[in-house]
């Protein structure tokens, strides 16, 4: 069964080999609501992930390929994160970091919740942190080294 089949409200999610292991990708009527590396920490319970599908929209596995390539930047997917309000602060302020640039849980932290608040780890795992911002900073170099008038 592919998520495609599925109607519109049912969460579907699926598995995606990529590079950095596999993909839980999580979608709802064609919305994004998810993505999990294994072991991810908290991790939601699995019944909100709905049914089980082979393989989800090619769109979605094409970009995060291509994300993960270092030839993207910018996705162009519906998106819905869902999270306690807490977690979706912290995304809002992760969504300001410019692309390639990086910033500190500290800083996070300080413009959540004052300074005595503290944020730690990656929830994917710091190996896939370290080559996702591989991956952001490469793209950024390879750009600043095309021509102005080719790109």
């Amino acid at each position: 069964m592919t998520a495609d089949t599925r109607g519109a409200g049912v969460p579907v999610h699926w598995v995606l080999a990529t590079r950095l292991g596999e993909l839980t990708v999580v979608h709802e009527g064609g919305v994004l609501t998810g993505l999990y590396f294994p072991r991810h920490w908290p991790r939601p319970d699995r019944a909100s992930f709905g049914v089980r599908a082979d393989r989800g929209p090619e769109k979605v596995a094409r970009q995060l390929h291509e994300y993960l390539a270092g030839d993207r930047s910018v996705f162009d997917l519906p998106i819905e994160a869902r999270g306690a309000e807490f977690d979706r602060r912290v995304w809002d302020l992760i969504m300001q970091v410019p692309y390639g640039q990086t910033t500190t849980y500290g800083d996070l932290a300080r413009r959540l919740v004052g300074s005595t608040g503290s944020l730690t780890g990656y929830a994917g795992g710091l190996h896939r942190k370290r080559e996702l911002l591989r991956i952001e900073q490469a793209r950024i170099t390879r750009m600043r080294q095309v021509p102005a008038v080719a790109r």
